[in-house]
Parts: C-alpha cells; sequence; structure tokens
C-alpha cells in the first residue's frame, strides 16, 4: 500500500517537472547535495568561515526593509514553482560514498536526514524567491519532521539516489513540504522513503515570523494534497492539545497503566516498593542511553547556529543504538515521527541526549529520543527535539519489556 501510494504521489512531480541547470554547457543536469548547499549559503549570504560570523548576521540586519507587511502584498505560487530534483551520485561518484556507508554495507539513515533538511529549506527559498532580490530577508528554519515512511529496508551505498520535493501546504508563515527519496536499480528510479517537513519563516535576525508567499493549486489532484496539508496542521494542533503537560490521561491509558502495575506487584508483600520483574522481561528504566555531544562551528547551519539536519542524525544514531543494545539483533528503521524543534541550538552549547525505549511489540519497537541543553550553560534547559523512532527486527524486545536474549 505504501508503495502505491508513492508511485500516486510521485506521478504529480511529472505534471510538475522542473530541474535546476547546471553546468556551463547549458544541459540539463541535477544538481547534488553539495550544490544545494552552496546555494543556500548564496541565498541568504551565510559566511563560510567561522570568524566572519558576526558581520555576515549584521548585513542580514538590513534586510529587514524587504520583509512583506502582509501575505496579500506576495504573489502566489503555484507547487510546480517551487518542485525541485537532486542527485545524490553514490554510484557514479565512488569518492562521496564513504561519508554515507555504515558498518553493515547500507547507507547511513542519519546522512540522509541531514540532505532531507536541506532540500527542505531549498524548496522553501524557491517558493518564496523574488526575482528582484539577490538575497532572500527570510530565515527559513526547520519546525519538525511530521513524518518519514520507509518502504525499502535496506539502502544500497553502490547506487544513485535521486531527492524530489515540492511545497504542497502554506499557512501565513509556514510551509509543508513533501519530499520523496528514489534509487536507481537496473535503469529505474524506485522509491524508498517519503517525508513531510514543516518549515517557518522568520526575519533576518531569526526572532519574529514572517509572511510567505500563498499557494494556489492548479489541479484537483493537487487541491486534495493541499487538503491534506490542512488537515495534517489540525492533526498537530490536537497532538499538541492532548499533551500529559496539559491534560490528564485518558481513561484506557490509566486502565493500561494499572493493568502494568499488576502485573509487576509482589502479591507477597503487595508493597508499591516490591516489584517482579515478569518472564523475558527488561525494566524500561534499564532500557535507555545517554550521551553527551559539544556543539562545535563545524556542525553550524547557514544562520550560525547548529544544523537541525546535524541534530536529528545525532538523535536517530543514538536511538538506533538504543534499540540495537535492546534487541540483540541490528534494527531496521520503518518510519521517524514527531521530531519537533523548540528553539535553535547555539553554536558552543553542551547538549543531554536521551534515547528510551518506549513500546515493543513481537517484531518492532519505538524509540524516544531527548535532547537539553543543561542549566549550567548560557542558555536555559529547554528540550530540542523529540524523536520515535520505530525499528523493526527478527527478534522480540519489549517493556516492561519481554527480553529477546531470553527467547
Amino acid at each position: 500500500m505504501l508503495t502505491a501510494r508513492l508511485y500516486a504521489v510521485q506521478k504529480l512531480p511529472s505534471l510538475l517537472a522542473r530541474t535546476l541547470v547546471s553546468g556551463t554547457n547549458g544541459s540539463p543536469l541535477l544538481p547534488d547535495m553539495a550544490e544545494v548547499r552552496s546555494r543556500l549559503r548564496d541565498i541568504v549570504g551565510a559566511s563560510t568561515n567561522w570568524r566572519d560570523h558576526v558581520q555576515a548576521m549584521q548585513e542580514r540586519k538590513a534586510l529587514h526593509t524587504l520583509l512583506a507587511k502582509r501575505q496579500e502584498d506576495l504573489p502566489p505560487r503555484r507547487m510546480k514553482d517551487s518542485y525541485l530534483e537532486v542527485l545524490l551520485p553514490l554510484g557514479s561518484q565512488p569518492e562521496i560514498r564513504e561519508k554515507y556507508l555504515n558498518v553493515h554495507n547500507s547507507v547511513r539513515f542519519g546522512r540522509i536526514l541531514e540532505d532531507l533538511d536541506s532540500l527542505g529549506v531549498l524548496i522553501c527559498y524557491t517558493h518564496t524567491k523574488q526575482e528582484m532580490q539577490p538575497r532572500s530577508p527570510l530565515s527559513i528554519v526547520t519546525a519538525l519532521v511530521d513524518k518519514i515512511n520507509l518502504c525499502k529496508k535496506v539502502i544500497y551505498p553502490d547506487c544513485d539516489i535521486k531527492f524530489t520535493g515540492n511545497v504542497s501546504w502554506v499557512g501565513k508563515t509556514s510551509m509543508e513540504v513533501k519530499m520523496h527519496m528514489l534509487q536507481l536499480h537496473d535503469g529505474d528510479y524506485s522509491p524508498v522513503l517519503d517525508a513531510t517537513f514543516v518549515m517557518v519563516a522568520r526575519d533576518p535576525e531569526n526572532k519574529r515570523p514572517a509572511f510567505v508567499n500563498p499557494l494556489v493549486p492548479e489541479s484537483p489532484e493537487e487541491e486534495e494534497i493541499f487538503k491534506q496539508g490542512e488537515l495534517n496542521k489540525l492533526k498537530r494542533i490536537d497532538f499538541s492539545t492532548a499533551s500529559l503537560l496539559k491534560m490528564a490521561p485518558t481513561a484506557e491509558e490509566r486502565n493500561v497503566i494499572h493493568d502494568i502495575f499488576l502485573n509487576t506487584l509482589d502479591t507477597k508483600t503487595v508493597s508499591f516498593r516490591s516489584r517482579i520483574l515478569p518472564p523475558n522481561s527488561v525494566w524500561m528504566e534499564d532500557a535507555k542511553l545517554k550521551g553527551l555531544q559539544i556543539c562545535h562551528p563545524q556542525e553550524r547551519n547557514i544562520f550560525n547556529r547548529i544544523f537541525g539536519g546535524f541534530l536529528m542524525r545525532k538523535a536517530f544514531e543514538l536511538g538506533w543504538a538504543t534499540a540495537c543494545s535492546y534487541g540483540c539483533s541490528r534494527p531496521f528503521i520503518v518510519s521517524v515521527d514527531d521530531i519537533m524543534f523548540q528553539r535553535p541550538v547555539e553554536v558552543g552549547s553542551l547538549l543531554l541526549l536521551s534515547g528510551q525505549k518506549k513500546t515493543t511489540s513481537r517484531f518492532e519497537s519505538t524509540v524516544r529520543f531527548m535532547m537539553q541543553i543543561p542549566e549550567s550553560t548560557t542558555q536555559p534547559t529547554s528540550s530540542i527535539s523529540h524523536l520515535y523512532q520505530r525499528t523493526r527486527s527478527h527478534v522480540l524486545s519489549p517493556k516492561h519489556m519481554e527480553s529477546p536474549c531470553c527467547t
């Protein structure tokens, strides 16, 4: 079903087809990820040297006058206006393969997250591009990753990869971007994953929201995609409203928690402090990993803060290690949900990383990941991102989990 859905959505770009032109001979060539990041630096006037970053940010302040006062002042865009295709030439350029290769002779999914993040930002800048402005006054950043679904278990390290994507929904200051990743096999590109990112536009100093161009659907298919974007927005609002920080657990959730408590209660003592671990199980408290990350200038983005793609890669890799450590088998990523960025991370920050197995079934498990900046640094403590990573393996790996090592 997922492959069919990917194919159906993939047909839309054939109507929206548009590629960047690269090279000096005028032939249409797909840009690679290096060119994507180079274009992003040109669009915002980012410095390539860390020592020049203060001057570069001061120069961006002058772009405030180019911001639109109302969304109605901006020309509407079509979905095909932002459609881009980008090549990751793992097969045709073996010299870049090592950066993406993991020990299992597959592609590092964390690197794919970085590339998706960069491409999503460029797609949004393409949507908001004003012909008379050599540099964009907008600071476009990733607000969250709504969903990433994979339909292939293995991504091959010696076959070319193509990314496609376009803006699929627009609010006042936010944009939803749908992207697809395909890999070349036997002369044809077959779907690997689809991803939905939400980007927000800010002023040149990344302090206040800024208006973006409205989006006008041109066909029934585009109308349906746009409506789905609106539904996704409402779902995110509902999800935020239902947070345990705002609402008590439901009756069903309370019953589940009480059942777990009863199943681990020592009937001989009937004490809250006396708990018995069920057979083939692991305490949830013991199914976690932690780490510490120093944020160096090398990992900065075009706005001289830590690159969101880098944070997602670190989150995924610790989440994968958590699933692997308590699954006694190599896990395969199935989907990623709800990566939320609550505030930017400054260069020089210390990040506390925590991965926790959250739920399990016979062949699948979910890992929750969180990043925090400790109070001892110059920034207040805050949650940087949440990642719900669903993995699949061929062993059991539950919470109060059934231990796969015991089966």
